[in-house]
Parts: C-alpha cells; structure tokens; sequence
C-alpha cells in the first residue's frame, strides 16, 4: 500500500511559497480549469461532431447485432424450436456474442485512441495559450482549479481561455451544402 500525496496540492503549495519569498509585493494569481477549458473550445466541438460521424456507421452496426442477439434469445425463450433448431440458435448466439465483444472492443479501443490523439493537441495548445494570457494579464501564477481549495470567481480565467484558444485557433466553417 502506498502513502503517497497527490503531486498537484504539493506543486501549488511550493509555488505560493516561492512567491510568498519573493518579497511582500502582491503576487497576481488566476485559477483555470484545464479540463473545462479545453472541452470548452471550438475546435473540440467540432471534433466531437466528427467523431460521432466517424464512428456512428460502427456504432449502428453495434447495436443491430445486439437487437440480433435478443432476437435469438428471444426465440430460445419462447419455447417453440425444437432441440435441432435450438442447438443452432445457441450456436449462432454464441457467434454473435463473440463477433459483438471483438468489435465492442475494436471500437472502444479507436474511439480512446482518437480521443487521446485530439485532446492531447488540444491540451497543449490551450497550455500555450494560458501561458500567453498570463503573460499578457500580468499573472505571477495560474493555478489548475482543480487543485485548488478555495478561489474567488474573479480569479477564474477559464473563459477567457476559451476564448483565446479559439482566437488562435479558428476553426474553419464546414462547407456549404452539406
């Protein structure tokens, strides 16, 4: 068993201290939930849609082999095959559940990793951006909101960041006639 600290409470401590030492001069500290933000984003949006459409021939096939499966339940339930028919209806069953696991899985597994692909652009690009905004707004430190305790609203520039990131990051119309 592990007593370990979570890393980001320890990280947030150790920075106000560093500018606790600094001096007494006020130090200007923003908050910003990382996570919101992103999901926030245009660009994201339109991933999500596009994913979806990606995915949604796969997702449709899905779901009639499970209407297929209970449909062969169904029929082994009502009590109406006789043994030859009933054998061939579990055979089948098994098939399907077998060909149902393998693509649940193949499609879990592309839809993580298109996720991943996606937010892991889109979570650097959005550090890059709440670097630069707080370089510009004069902020000594930004603080993932999730670590923090306590924060004044005002402090929260997650919008803001939202609305940087997609300043910079413009994402193009889809086309006309679709």
């Amino acid at each position: 068993m592990s007593f370990r600290m979570p890393i980001g409470p320890m990280m947030v401590c150790s920075a106000l201290l560093v500018v606790a030492q600094g001096g007494f001069a006020q130090a200007k500290v923003a908050v910003v939930n990382m996570q919101a933000a992103v999901l926030g984003t245009a660009e994201i949006k339109k991933a999500d849609a596009q994913m979806q459409a990606t995915f949604k021939p796969r997702s449709d096939e899905i779901q009639n082999l499970q209407k297929e499966i209970e449909a062969l339940s169904a029929q082994l339930q009502s009590g109406k095959l006789n043994d030859q028919q009933a054998n061939d209806v579990t055979v089948l069953g098994k098939r399907r559940q077998t060909e149902l696991q393998r693509k649940q899985d193949d499609f879990n597994a592309d839809v993580q990793a298109y996720q991943n692909e996606v937010l892991q652009k889109a979570g650097a690009k959005m550090q890059a951006v709440v670097k630069k905004l707080a370089e510009e707004k004069g902020y000594d430190l930004v603080v993932e909101a999730t670590t923090a305790i306590f924060f004044k609203a005002a402090m929260d520039i997650t919008n803001d960041a939202i609305a940087a990131y997609d300043k910079a990051n413009p994402v193009a119309a889809a086309p006309a006639g679709k």
